[in-house]
Formats: structure tokens, C-alpha cells, sequence
């Protein structure tokens, strides 16, 4: 890893070198926090978490041949090299700041309430139709997993496309001192993580922390059909490039069909130039994320050609809007995560399935004292929707049924308590032929229900 030497560490991270003078030019091959994956010319940083205080795994490590440690607790003489530090978590961070500077490629930075994961994969199937690329993976887009990101990339990279997740503010701050874009890209404002942030506003404001370290001639790439990002007018003397319908944009979108859960077709406008394209995901969002897409990748130089093929190359992820077609009925797997703007939006791409819709919807989190109140409103929202069986599941989601119910549409609304009583449940709810739609927060653990769905006959 490039100038990834130990002296450098220790250096970077205000920590003090123990061991043979030697080994301290050596460069680390790889930086782990699992010490499960250890191997020689393995870093090993032992994270403190609540559970588990990773200090105790540093004799395994060692015996698998890892070439050095960090320590927040002192060791005394060791045969081995290792670096005390203050804080594990802190060290890391420093450390991912310090070698994505010797790396010098461009950053890609991606944040936003609702889409930042499908944006990210839709930016980087574009981008690597002309660069190597390398993406945040998963949800490893947080003050560790940003960095074990960075910790990914090699010299044959030529451009990184990260994924920046918050709840509270500073926290944009802290990892986009790490990241550093060169292009930052915020694909809306919702009703996300309202506990700490307060409202909308207060959004705004953490998301867009990452502006004051967008690196000098930049760019800002937003929504600007998103009423919050469009009142931003410039960050350091760069004005942002807007993307959205409206035709005064740069970067637009005209003539879009549904085609139902194949995809959306839309004709993307790019300066002078346009080009047709089906989106081989649904939802009109899946028209935001490509328009995103276009925008970063007029930024690197790509060609429509390039761009279009980019898109319609996309495949989609796990938990993220995924079709699993089991032979009896269709799954839209959508159960990574959930706020009420993601929610409802699903919800409306369910009612282009085949044979009767269900939507299975479970408990938002991190939503603060409103939190029952935006609960309420998507049941309310789903009632009016072409879909034809409603189950809430979850303490929050029996007043999203009862609000459904007081709708008094033709939608039949059912409530469980608990994940639990689902899945016990669902062989007497679901048919043969039926589409549904499976969505909560991560903490419900949707994915048991996908999984029970999946075997279910």
C-alpha cells in the first residue's frame, strides 16, 4: 500500500512505534479490522466496540503472521512491531486520510437522505466504462467503513466513487475530511435521521458539511428538482450543476415510461447532446440516480454512448430493489433500509407488479418525536395506491395500519405486532402469483422475510 510504511503510520497518527528499527520502512499489504482475515503484511487496528474490545484477538493476529498491530493499551517488549495510539477508530481514520493523498486519483462523493446506494452503484456501472473503479461496498459508509473502503484501493484504481452515510451533525465533516471529493453528489433531502437533525433544515445543513472540503476546482453535482438543494447557490466559488425534469437543467430527463418492474425508459438531456436509455431498474427515482449518473460522468469525460451503456448495465444489489422471481411469485427485495419518502416511493413502484401487490412495510427508525406521525402518513399515502394488501409490522406500523384503515379504500390492511408473528403468518397471507413488496429499517431484519418468502411453496 502506497507509502503505507510503519514509520509513516505511526507518523499520521500521532502513535509511537514499538519494535525492530528494521521493520519500519516496511509497507503494510493490507489494513484489517477483522482478525479473522488476518495474513502476513496485515495491519491490525482492535477496534473497542460495545461488545467486544478487539484487543484481546492481537495474539491470534500476530501468530497468523500479521506484520503489525495498533495498541491503545500498552503491550510491553514484543517480538512483533506494534503501534500505541490513543483511539483505534481515530488512527484509522488518519491513516485512510493520509493514503488516499499518496493515491491522488478522484473522489466521487455521494451523500443524501433517500438513494444514496442505488445512485452510487448507477455512478460507478458508469464510470467504469471508462476507468478502473472502486465503490463503497455494502454500508461501509460510515467513520469505519469509509475508511476500510479506502483501505481497498490499489494503484491500478483511477477513480473512487464513495458512499458517505450520517445521522448527526459533524459527522459529514469528519468523513469528508477523509474522502476529500473532488465531485460531490447529494441526491435529496427527506425525512431521515430527524432524532439528532431535527428537521429538513437541519439536513440541509449536516449533508451539506461536505461542501467546505470538495478540493479546489471541484464540482457539486445535485437534485435540483429537490426544493432544499435547489436554495444552494455556490460552496468556494463552485456552482453546482443541477440535474433534474426541469429543462433548464443541464442535465434533464424528458419522455419517461414506466415499464413497469422491468425498468424506466427516459431520453437524458446532456448539454447539447441526448440519448435514450431504459433504466433496468423501476421507480422514477431509478430517473434521478441515472441523471446523477450523466452528470458525474460528463464531469469525467464520458460520451453519451459511454453513459448509456453504463446505465443500462446496472445490476442491482441485495436488499436494494432487488426482483427474486421464485417461480410462484415475484420478490422486491427493498429491505436494507427505510424512511417515509424511500417507503412511499416503493410503494408507488409496487403498483406497476403483476397479479394482486402486496407491500409488507415494518418500523422506520431514527425518525425523533414525529416519529408516529410520518408512520401514519405513509399508511395513509399506501391506502391510496393501486395495491392490494397492506401488512404493517411493528409497534410504529400499528398506527400506519389504523391510518390506512381510516382511509377506507378498497386496500385490505393487515397488522402484526412483531417480525415474528410474520413469519409464522405469511403461508396463510401471500398466493400464488402475487408481487410483494418487502421494506423496513436495517434493525427490523427484513432479510429473515425475503429469505422465508424465497422457501416458501
Amino acid at each position: 500500500m502506497k507509502n503505507l510504511t510503519l514509520e509513516n503510520i505511526a507518523k499520521v497518527c500521532g502513535g509511537t512505534y514499538h519494535g525492530p528499527e528494521n521493520k519500519k520502512q516496511t509497507e503494510v499489504d493490507s489494513i484489517i479490522t477483522d482478525s479473522r482475515k488476518a495474513e502476513a503484511g496485515t495491519l491490525f487496528v482492535p477496534i473497542v466496540g460495545e461488545r467486544v474490545d478487539a484487543h484481546k484477538f492481537i495474539p491470534d493476529v500476530m501468530a497468523k503472521g500479521a506484520l503489525c498491530t495498533l495498541s491503545e493499551v500498552e503491550l510491553g517488549e514484543q517480538e512483533f512491531p506494534w503501534i500505541r495510539v490513543q483511539s483505534s477508530l481515530q488512527a484509522v481514520k488518519d491513516i485512510a486520510e493520509f493514503y488516499l493523498e499518496q493515491l491522488a486519483i478522484p473522489v466521487v462523493g455521494i451523500t443524501g437522505s433517500v438513494g444514496k446506494t442505488s445512485t452510487k452503484e448507477v455512478i460507478a456501472s458508469v464510470l467504469k466504462e471508462k476507468y478502473c473503479t472502486l465503490k463503497t461496498e455494502g454500508n461501509f459508509n460510515n467513520e469505519l467503513g469509509l475508511p476500510l473502503t479506502v483501505f481497498r484501493l490499489r494503484d491500478e484504481h483511477e477513480i473512487a466513487v464513495l458512499e458517505m452515510g450520517i445521522s448527526d451533525f459533524g459527522e459529514m465533516s469528519r468523513l469528508a475530511k477523509i474522502a476529500k471529493p473532488d465531485t460531490s453528489v447529494i441526491t435529496n433531502i427527506g425525512q431521515c435521521h430527524l432524532e439528532n437533525l431535527g428537521d429538513r433544515d437541519g439536513v440541509l445543513k449536516a449533508k451539506t458539511e461536505v461542501f467546505a472540503f470538495v478540493r479546489e476546482h471541484g464540482h457539486i453535482i445535485l437534485n435540483g428538482d429537490d426544493d432544499k438543494l435547489a436554495t444552494v447557490k455556490e460552496s468556494k466559488g463552485i456552482k453546482p450543476v443541477f440535474f433534474g425534469m426541469n429543462e433548464k437543467f443541464p442535465v434533464h430527463a424528458t419522455d419517461i415510461e414506466s415499464h413497469g418492474l422491468k425498468g424506466m425508459f427516459c431520453r437524458i438531456h446532456m448539454g447539447a447532446e441526448s440519448f435514450d436509455v431504459l433504466i433496468p431498474m423501476p421507480g422514477k427515482h431509478m430517473v434521478y440516480n441515472a441523471l446523477a449518473a450523466t452528470a458525474v460522468g460528463m464531469t469525467y469525460g464520458l460520451t453519451p454512448a459511454q453513459i448509456k451503456a453504463g446505465i443500462e448495465s446496472l445490476e442491482p444489489v441485495s436488499g436494494r430493489f432487488r426482483m427474486i422471481d421464485t417461480g410462484d411469485f415475484l420478490i422486491v427485495d427493498d429491505c436494507y433500509n427505510a424512511n417515509p419518502m424511500s417507503m412511499k416511493a416503493s410503494v408507488q413502484v409496487l403498483q406497476d407488479g403483476l397479479g394482486r401487490r402486496v407491500a409488507i412495510l415494518g418500523d422506520m427508525g431514527e425518525l425523533g418525536e414525529k416519529e408516529q406521525e410520518l408512520h401514519n402518513e405513509v399508511g395513509r399515502f399506501a391506502a391510496h395506491q393501486d395495491i392490494d394488501l397492506l401488512i404493517c409490522v411493528g409497534n410504529l406500523c400499528e398506527g400506519m395500519a389504523q391510518a390506512a384503515k381510516e382511509e377506507q379504500t378498497k386496500v385490505e390492511v393487515v397488522h402484526m405486532p412483531d417480525r415474528e408473528t410474520l413469519l409464522e403468518k405469511l403461508p396463510s397471507l401471500i398466493q400464488r402469483g402475487d408481487t410483494i413488496l418487502v421494506k423496513a429499517s436495517h434493525f427490523m431484519q427484513f432479510e429473515t422475510v425475503v429469505e422465508k418468502l424465497q422457501n416458501l411453496k
